[in-house]
Order: structure tokens, then C-alpha cells, then sequence
């Protein structure tokens, strides 16, 4: 087969491929031909430095040599069985998952992704309560298939409605743009009485769980203050309710632990995860459950299935990338780098009059723009455009989000990064932010 050129790969993938959430005649398309550690080259050459981690999810850098290596073993032996079957790598990831998880977690349905884990999350939750409603934030994302959608609370859903029965939302522990009108200083916590009052309303004993992200991730990367985890898992304790944490962006060392929960000493009931439990190097995702829920299901009929459930390629490549997380001390810097982050981030934003505020935890954080600090008013879509036009011209690929959620241009790197490394990144962002900062002034 001829080479394609740079412009015939990117006419053909528009020509015959459907993008993600785009209008299919603007995507530009970056044409990836190679990727290392926490970069990535087009097909020109161009080199780019990934500051989101792709989708927030190759945590572990680009090509590991140990996955890439478990990978190919992998595929040399035995790629694809029967899900009813049962192979050595499929039980050593369930033994591993139990092992790392928080509390009694201890068995694992396993799915090829994130909307796929939160779809069966819900029937498990359903199946083991009796149960119909799941509570979720409006501020989340939980996936695009029937059931995920629904629970997801941004503009996303809106578009494909109607959707599941059963999803209810209720407002965010959200600091910075408190829905409860309240300062830090003066805080009662009025998200986690606006929950309970929630609860009452929709009637506790029509509730099969609430679910939340570990920490909210494309959607403003909000970080709760460190007694909401808590009090939630009170208020499900209290009404009998399942708490489901989606870690399928937080967990995997994001936010400096296993698992984002891990941060308040929580236990849900279920954790859902996916992307980074193989770094994307191949689709994996998992619904792992207590070992209450797991019993429940000794004499009862699981009604979930799929032709990927414990994909022997996809688990071997899992096994492989937990251990890199383990031996190269990955969560132990995205602790290190993380604090650097952190106060880099907070300088920044005193530099940069078009920053409103900086949120960060691990290797996890956002930066976002307004127009005006006092008001708040988010940095327009037009802006942030052009601010995305500059990054990727001076070689820095990342996730911005300009949306009725806000404006944001997120720094979330592999694991793997190193102090030089974040300088390089954020003197790009910097050079970019200078155009928000123009038209303030």
C-alpha cells in the first residue's frame, strides 16, 4: 500500500469517519501518525506536547514499552474467547481490581469502556435494590449510550432527549460558581442539604443509587470540599441507597490516589472506571461492586452481557499498565508534579487578568477564563477559538471546553511528566492566555 500524504489521510478520514461531538464539516482533524511518552507527532513531523492526556485517559504517556510488550504476548497466545470462559488474565485483573479498589469492592463485570461500565452500573443497582431512580449532577458526564446519557447532566443529554426513565438531577458542590449563592467563608453546605431535600422530594424508597464523578472532570473539573464525599455516603447510608463513584476520568493516579474517592476515605458501593485502567491502549472498561452486591447475585440471574466482557487482549494490556503505575511510581508523581502544578497554576492565574479561577488536585486541573472577575461572565466562544488556534500552532494539544458550563483550557498530562516538561507546556498556555488577557484590557 502507497503511503497516504498528510492531506489524503485527512480528506479520508472526513470524507468516510464520523468525529465525536463536532459539526462533521469544521473538524480539522490533527493527522497522528506516532506518539512517546507525553508526545505525540503528526504526519509531517510537527511534534505536539499532550497536555490532556489524549482524552484524558493515556495516563501512563504514550507507547509504554512494557504495555506495548504485554500487548503483543498477548496477542500472540490468545487475542479473543467466548465471555463465558475463563482465562488467566481475566483473573488476575478481577484479583488485582479487588486489591487496589477501596474497602470490600471485590468483583468486577467487565465492559470496553466508560458508558458501557455506567450502563450496566445501573442495571446492577437496579437488579440488587428494587429500585427505579438514579440520582446524578448536572454538572457530569456519565457517557452517551441510553442509560449514561441520561444520567449525564450537561447539554449533551438535551439534545437526544427523550431518554431513560428514571435519571433525576440536583445541583453541584461547586465552589467557585455556587448555585446556593454562598461564599467559602460562609459556607452551610447547602449542596448536601438541596441533596437530601432532593431525596425526600423523589421519595428514598423509589432511589436505587446516586451516582458522581470521583471529581467532575470535562465538565469544570470540580473539586467537592472535603467533607461532601462523606456526607453523601451518609445520606446513602441513610436512606438505604447505593453510591456509585464513576472513576472513569479521575481514577488511575489522576488525582494522586488509586481513586479519587481514595482522597476522603470513602468506600462507595460501586466503582465504575474505564479509560485509564489500559491508558486507551486498548478499550477496557469495569463495573466492580461490594462484595454484598457480588453475593446477591450467587442465586440470582445476572441480566448483563457482552460479546467483550473479559477481552483477553484487553485485560492483559490492563494487568500491564497497573504494574507500570505501581513500579514507576506514577501516582507518587502525579503527587510531586502535581503540587508544582498546583502553584504554578496560582501564579498564573495572578499574571492573567482573563483568569477567573485555577482548580487542581493530582495532575487534574483547569484553568478557567472570564471576561470579567467580578461578574464572572465566561470568556466568549470566539476567544477561546483563538486560543485553541494558538496552542496547537505553537505544539501543544489539550481539551478546551467553551459551553454554557464555562470556559476552560484543562492541563491534564501523563503521569509521567516531569517539572521541565510542565514548564514547557505552560509557557505555551501562557503565550495563549495573553490573547484572553487583550481583550480585557
Amino acid at each position: 500500500m502507497n503511503k497516504l500524504t498528510t492531506q489524503e489521510i485527512v480528506e479520508m478520514n472526513r470524507e468516510y469517519t464520523f468525529f465525536s461531538w463536532s459539526v462533521q464539516g469544521q473538524v480539522n482533524p490533527i493527522p497522528v501518525e506516532r506518539a512517546e511518552g507525553i508526545y505525540f507527532w503528526d504526519t509531517d513531523g510537527k511534534r505536539y506536547i499532550d497536555f490532556s492526556s489524549q482524552l484524558m485517559n493515556t495516563n501512563i504517556g504514550h507507547q509504554n514499552p512494557r504495555v506495548v510488550k504485554a500487548i503483543q504476548d498477548q496477542a500472540a497466545k490468545l487475542c479473543f474467547v467466548h465471555p463465558g470462559s475463563a482465562t488467566d488474565v481475566r483473573g488476575l485483573l478481577g484479583k488485582k481490581l479487588a486489591e487496589v479498589t477501596p474497602g470490600d469492592l471485590k468483583k468486577t463485570f467487565f465492559a470496553l469502556g466508560g458508558s458501557e461500565a455506567n450502563e450496566n452500573a445501573i442495571k446492577i443497582a437496579r437488579f440488587f435494590t428494587g429500585r427505579h431512580k438514579i440520582l446524578a449532577r448536572y454538572r457530569s458526564y456519565h457517557g452517551a449510550t441510553h442509560g449514561s446519557i441520561a444520567l449525564t447532566g450537561d447539554y449533551r443529554r438535551l439534545a437526544v432527549e427523550p431518554v431513560m426513565p428514571g435519571g433525576v438531577h440536583f445541583l453541584d458542590p461547586f465552589c467557585y460558581r455556587c448555585p446556593f449563592g454562598q461564599k467559602p467563608e460562609s459556607c452551610k453546605r447547602e449542596c448536601i442539604s438541596h441533596l437530601e431535600e432532593v431525596i425526600k422530594y423523589e421519595g428514598p424508597d423509589k432511589i436505587a443509587a446516586i451516582i458522581m464523578e470521583g471529581v467532575v472532570g470535562s465538565n469544570g473539573l470540580i473539586i467537592p470540599p472535603d467533607d461532601y464525599w462523606p456526607r453523601v455516603r451518609e445520606l446513602c447510608d441513610k436512606y438505604g441507597i447505593l453510591l456509585i463513584s464513576d472513576e472513569v476520568m479521575s481514577g488511575w493516579g489522576r488525582t494522586g490516589k488509586w481513586f479519587a474517592v481514595d482522597n476522603w476515605g470513602v468506600t462507595p458501593d460501586i466503582i465504575t472506571t474505564a479509560k485509564g485502567i489500559t491508558s486507551g491502549y486498548v478499550p477496557l472498561g469495569a463495573v466492580i461492586v461490594s462484595e454484598k452486591i457480588a453475593k446477591f447475585f450467587d442465586d440470582k440471574y445476572l441480566y448483563a452481557g457482552l460479546t467483550y466482557n473479559g477481552h483477553a487482549l484487553a485485560c492483559a494490556a490492563a494487568l500491564a499498565t497497573i504494574e507500570v503505575y505501581d513500579e514507576e511510581h506514577l501516582i507518587q508523581n502525579a503527587v510531586t508534579q502535581g503540587k508544582y502544578l498546583g502553584e504554578a497554576l496560582e501564579d498564573i492565574k495572578q499574571r492573567h487578568v482573563s483568569v477567573g479561577d485555577v482548580r487542581y488536585i493530582g495532575l487534574f486541573s483547569t484553568i478557567e477564563l472570564v471576561a470579567n472577575r467580578q461578574t464572572k461572565e465566561s470568556m466568549p466562544a470566539s476567544v477561546m477559538a483563538e486560543i485553541g488556534k494558538k496552542l496547537r500552532q505553537d505544539g501543544l494539544f489539550t481539551f478546551i471546553m467553551a459551553n454554557n458550563m464555562g470556559s476552560m483550557v484543562f492541563v491534564v498530562p501523563p503521569l509521567c511528566i516531569t517539572q521541565t516538561q510542565l514548564d514547557e507546556g505552560l509557557a505555551i498556555v501562557e503565550k495563549a492566555l495573553e490573547i484572553a488577557d487583550e481583550l480585557i484590557k
